[in-house]
């Protein structure tokens, strides 16, 4: 999996790379050699930092955390009625939000994304096709692979047409509810004035905003861009940081979530951290921070920071504000709380 999506516009993320990855390749492990140097020099950058947030950031608490069905978890997604949905694996599995499990479907493939209309169907991403489910799990239609190259990552529906997002070719498809392909947004097109996306690593999502307009992650760009329906980009917000305020690493962010009043939810690999920032991209607050997935961030810098496909974290918003976040590492998930 990592060297399919290794070399996918590497010049073009390279530079950011060099500024993030590099120097957080060591963050979960600090020598004492390392410590020794920095208190010596004045001058040096201490990553040790990034490895804690600051209290006064955190602007929730963990009320809940439970474990999933199966191994290899990678997506959560959200019924109309409030059930959470967790792909882990060949089955896609429903729970309540205090964690009771609920109907489970077996696939044939793991499943790698997800998306529930009000009106029953299920509509399920698996690596180059999607398939359709009814409310009691039969499957009702397997929709063609648009091609050889596709990586399905994220589906979103928006009330009129189902949306997915194919990382292998760094573009977000639009179907109708007949699975014919009928739009494609993001591709690179100077005359339209959209940039195109990097996504060097499987990660990209894509989430239908109350405003009618589509929330999409540009991860090799380090940040969250707006499209209409119809492909045209609207505007786009985030920068490489190794701040709190922005994106560090080669990839981020690379998955989303939308609160009810329309503020968006972003997760972080490498350095897993989840952050709220405004409709507009204002940064403002951590719903957890990186001291709260060690097993993670560990995950990630045993393989190498700069494509890291191991660890990572995917997160949902219920109409109650609450935030899910599902730990790929640790296969569990936290209910998280705004603190009063």
């Amino acid at each position: 999996m990592k060297k399919e999506f290794q070399l996918h516009d590497r010049r073009e993320f390279l530079g950011d790379a060099i500024k993030g990855a590099a120097l957080l390749a060591a963050l979960p492990r600090v020598s004492a050699r390392a410590a020794e140097k920095a208190a010596s020099n004045p001058f040096a950058y201490d990553v040790r930092r990034l490895e804690k947030t600051d209290p006064k950031l955190i602007s929730h608490e963990e009320v809940k955390r439970w474990k999933v069905a199966h191994p290899d978890a990678r997506r959560l997604g959200l019924t109309p009625d409030g059930q959470l949905l967790v792909a882990a694996g060949n089955y896609l599995t429903a729970f309540s939000p205090e964690g009771e499990r609920g109907f489970e479907m077996a696939l044939t493939q793991p499943a790698r994304a997800m998306a529930a209309t009000a009106d029953g169907p299920i509509y399920i991403g698996l690596r180059d096709h999607v398939e359709v489910f009814d409310a009691k799990g039969q499957r009702k239609a397997v929709w063609d692979s648009p091609g050889k190259k596709t990586w399905f990552t994220a589906l979103a529906w928006n009330g009129n047409d189902l949306f997915a997002a194919d990382a292998g070719n760094r573009v977000i498809l639009r179907y109708d509810l007949s699975g014919k392909v009928v739009g494609r947004l993001g591709e690179r097109n100077k005359e339209r004035n959209v940039p195109g996306f990097i996504v060097p690593s499987p990660y990209l999502d894509i989430e239908p905003a109350r405003d009618g307009l589509l929330r999409v992650n540009n991860p090799g760009r380090h940040r969250v861009e707006v499209y209409t329906p119809d492909g045209d980009f609207e505007l786009a917000w985030g920068a490489a940081s190794m701040g709190i305020t922005g994106f560090c690493g080669c990839c981020n962010p690379i998955n989303l979530a939308l609160l009810p009043d329309g503020r968006c939810v972003t997760c972080e690999k490498g350095l897993p951290r989840v952050k709220i920032y405004t409709e507009r991209g204002e940064f403002e607050s951590v719903v957890a921070g990186a001291e709260s997935f060690p097993e993670n961030a560990r995950a990630c810098a045993s393989k190498g920071l700069g494509d890291c496909t191991q660890g990572g974290l995917d997160a949902v918003a219920d109409g109650q504000g609450r935030i899910f976040i599902l730990d790929f590492v640790t296969s569990e998930v936290r209910v998280m709380r705004a603190k009063a």
